[in-house]
């Protein structure tokens, strides 16, 4: 982590870091972040204007708005921060611009039940280390689910509505889209197999009591599907629960300890508000701000902990237990299982050639399902 406070790893961690889904393309600068080209003029390089770059598609924005108004813990504080960055002429994403109200964290909330018991509760590790109270904790998930919406779990989709499809070094995207695409095309040949026409979709009693029960009790319920109609509904269906539970799940959480195992790259907390003015900050200001030696030693356990694997893991594409044992089923298994070896060589010949290397979704190291 010795590259953790340049600006290019800063706008590399959006992009490959623990949380690659925020960073969308931007059009228009927000009414609420108002900046100008006298602010900027410093950090574009082509000689442009603001409106020209972002005219241009250069200019990127990632917006924590969810935080706002969170409530936090005692003495802790939070920000929901809007920063823009900049696509330089050597397609590095840099930072020009970043709003400040309070420090925010950063953390991956696994889906099951230990996760809410042990990190996210009132009690819980993520609750001592971090700026939101327990409460915040259900005010911040409460935002969240208002984004969420069945399209922005299909990755395509994702990746168009956020403007994101061309941007460079986007490895998140580059690998991700490859493990969609095998993934949907497994997925297809299977359904096919199992469901001869839409018709027989739509009176499997199990497959529609499945999908009425996964959006049940949701406040965001009108954003997902409530039936499946079709056999391409129910590729895109599977595909997505497939998707988010592996190879989702691993881009967001192996990489904690590498992003956030070095303190001051990622805080869970700070001990200060965050300065209103430039040139306000010193060292002594912002060791003072760092979370302290008992804060910090629990996070890189928690994150440790989280960052590992099972020892004899289960990878995408292995199927053990013989669920399927249909010949057409068997041999779309090994169809899916070559192909994600084919993905796997190309992320490994990349990496190679790479000073930073991301394999967070190569195939050979994506649990088939979220196993921590």
């Amino acid at each position: 982590m010795q590259d953790w406070n340049k600006d290019d790893m800063f706008g590399y961690q959006f992009l490959n870091g623990c949380n690659p889904v925020m960073i969308r393309k931007c059009m228009k600068i927000p009414d609420s972040f108002p900046v100008t080209d006298e602010m900027v003029e410093g950090c574009l390089k082509r000689g442009r204007k603001l409106q020209d770059e972002l005219q241009a598609g250069n200019i990127c924005i990632v917006d924590f708005e969810i935080l706002k108004e969170v409530p936090t813990s005692k003495e802790r504080y939070l920000t929901a921060p809007i920063c823009l960055l900049y696509k330089n002429e050597l397609d590095q994403m840099l930072p020009i611009a970043i709003q400040l109200l309070m420090p925010h964290v950063c953390f991956t909330i696994a889906i099951n039940s230990k996760a809410r018991e042990k990190l996210i509760s009132e009690d819980g590790i993520i609750t001592k280390v971090g700026s939101i109270s327990g409460a915040g904790m259900v005010i911040l998930m409460q935002n969240a689910m208002k984004t969420l919406t069945f399209k922005s779990l299909c990755l395509p989709e994702d990746i168009k509505v956020r403007g994101m499809e061309d941007v460079p070094k986007y490895y998140y995207r580059d690998d991700g889209m490859m493990i969609w695409e095998a993934i949907h095309s497994f997925v297809s040949a299977v359904v096919k197999i199992y469901y001869d026409s839409n018709k027989a979709v739509q009176k499997d009693v199990e497959i529609q009591g499945f999908v009425k029960d996964v959006v049940f009790g949701m406040n965001n319920f009108d954003k997902f599907p409530k039936s499946l109609n079709s056999q391409e509904q129910l590729v895109e269906y599977l595909t997505v629960v497939i998707f988010t539970a592996s190879a989702q799940h691993a881009a967001v959480n192996f990489g904690q300890f590498d992003w956030y195992g070095w303190i001051p790259n990622s805080l869970s907390t700070m001990r200060k508000p965050p300065p209103q003015q430039k040139g306000q900050v010193d060292m002594k200001y912002i060791m003072e701000s760092l979370p302290d030696c008992v804060c910090s030693s629990m996070v890189l356990g928690t994150v440790w902990a989280l960052s590992r694997t099972q020892e004899n893991e289960r990878l995408l594409g292995m199927y053990p237990d013989m669920y399927f044992t249909e010949q057409p089923a068997m041999e779309a298994i090994k169809t899916f299982y070559n192909k994600l070896e084919e993905v796997t060589k190309i992320i490994k010949s990349r990496n190679e050639k790479s000073t930073l290397p991301y394999w967070y979704l190569s195939p050979d190291k994506i649990p088939n399902s979220v196993a921590i």
